[in-house]
């Protein structure tokens, strides 16, 4: 069965999406996760675009081309859904407790202290 090159185009980057985005709704992201994030994205896309990464073309233009849009955007899309859905069920469900737990114990800093029963 012959499968036109844009079909092929959406299923390989519906797949990968769904990989990159599971759990990532409560994930701190940082300046490095978008990094790889972003890396990962632009290293399947050539691939799909049949691009080396000898070729001259921007990322940009390589999305352009595929007409996808970029996984960071759909990632936050999720973030800010799952923060209103925390804000919508009850107060004392565990999820709304724990956005807004603070710990009021400071805790052991540093090394711990050596005991009689582990000398």
């Amino acid at each position: 069965m012959k499968v036109k090159f844009r079909v092929q185009i959406i299923i390989i980057h519906e797949s990968r999406k769904l990989v990159l985005l599971y759990g990532s709704q409560t994930l701190t992201i940082k300046a490095s996760d978008v990094r790889r994030i972003t890396a990962a994205e632009m290293k399947y896309m050539r691939r799909t675009a049949r691009y080396t990464w000898t070729d001259y073309k921007t990322n940009a233009q390589i999305a352009k081309e595929l007409k996808i849009t970029q996984i960071l955007d759909k990632l936050l899309e999720y973030k800010g859904s799952w923060i209103q859905h925390v804000n919508r069920i009850p107060q004392n469900r565990l999820p709304r407790v724990m956005k807004h737990y603070s710990p009021t114990d400071r805790g052991n800093h540093g090394r711990p202290w050596k005991r009689l029963l582990n000398t």
